[in-house]
């Protein structure tokens, strides 16, 4: 890994401008990821997972959408303050995304071909010409280095022609095509069935580690993160909670939070019903004071109420975002 990190998210704000007035969805996020490493992100739908990693890569509409605070770095360089010329070589060199519905990822108009070729052409130009021979070339290459039977045809392939498994391969190829240092697959089997999303996420992992590329998984699954990601981080209605590694997350969970979604996991064993945590995400329009969680936790105290809990580093490596830890671990 290299001495800085990667992506490095420092207390990045964002809000939506609605009708009914001004959603504060992201409250300060931080987020690390260093080169080779894959980064899980996990929590319930709604909590801010995509906006987040749609607001490093600028794809956020805006106006609604709205960045009052905080700054995102890649390569040490502030996404926020780059100009359309460097954005664009990071989005076609540096970060690319899986999106959760291949369906929608794709346009239905054009072919595999036309599309997977202009991503190419894109990713690879670096200002200089590229032959349509080269770019027919490399789509099919990223077509086969993602299992696709029979490349030459399906470039020729609408993509309603295709499953949904072979969809978002696709998408992965496209992904993939160049040299990406940064990956993130935000829910990439959540439209397969079981058996396919297990043969996506394998394939996912066994590129990532092939090209020494960073990926950033986003899922509710805790099931996938363990068995993919290096380090978890743990967000609750748009802050982060915890973070620790893999191994040290699932083996001492902390946070309230983490600790519900543990016990949401279904139980192969049995044992009835697996528990849930009562409540919702809240309104962003008015969010809650203090923790954000406090409303939903059994666990709650005063404080929880009135003030915004640091993070407290309770080991080398696991923090976490809550005052119970408060005694026993440094704030920052």
């Amino acid at each position: 890994m290299s001495v800085g990190p990667l992506l490095d998210i420092k207390d990045l704000y964002v809000h939506f401008h609605v009708f009914g007035g001004t959603l504060k969805v992201l409250d300060g996020v931080n987020f690390t990821v260093y080169s080779g490493e894959k980064v899980g992100l996990v929590g319930e739908t709604g909590c801010g997972k995509t906006t987040t990693m749609k607001a490093v890569l600028r794809v956020l509409p805006m106006p609604p959408a709205r960045i009052p605070g905080g700054e995102i770095y890649f390569k040490g360089r502030d996404i926020l303050k780059m100009g359309a010329e460097e954005l664009g070589r990071v989005r076609g060199e540096g970060i690319s995304m899986v999106f959760q519905d291949p369906t929608a990822a794709l346009n239905p108009v054009f072919t595999i071909g036309q599309q997977l070729g202009a991503v190419v052409r894109y990713s690879l130009a670096g200002g200089k010409r590229i032959s349509r021979k080269e770019i027919h070339q490399r789509a099919v290459v990223a077509l086969k280095e993602v299992a696709l039977p029979d490349a030459e045809r399906l470039l020729k392939n609408y993509p309603f022609q295709l499953s949904g498994g072979m969809r978002q391969r696709v998408c992965i190829a496209m992904a993939v095509a160049g040299s990406r240092e940064l990956i993130v697959a935000d829910e990439p089997g959540t439209s397969l069935d079981v058996s396919i999303q297990d043969q996506i996420l394998r394939l996912l992992r066994r590129l990532v580690e092939e090209k020494n590329t960073s990926v950033i998984l986003i899922t509710h699954t805790l099931g996938v993160v363990r068995e993919i990601a290096d380090r978890v981080y743990v967000m609750y209605a748009g802050k982060m909670v915890e973070v620790a590694t893999t191994e040290e997350l699932f083996s001492r969970p902390l946070h309230p939070y983490t600790l519900g979604l543990m016990k949401a996991v279904p139980k192969l064993t049995g044992g009835g019903i697996a528990d849930g945590i009562p409540g919702r995400i809240p309104d962003y329009l008015d969010p809650p004071g203090g923790c954000r969680f406090h409303p939903r936790c059994d666990r709650a105290m005063g404080v929880c109420r009135r003030e915004k809990p640091w993070f407290y580093r309770v080991s080398d490596d696991h923090e976490v975002a809550c005052f119970l830890y408060r005694e026993g671990g440094k704030g920052k």
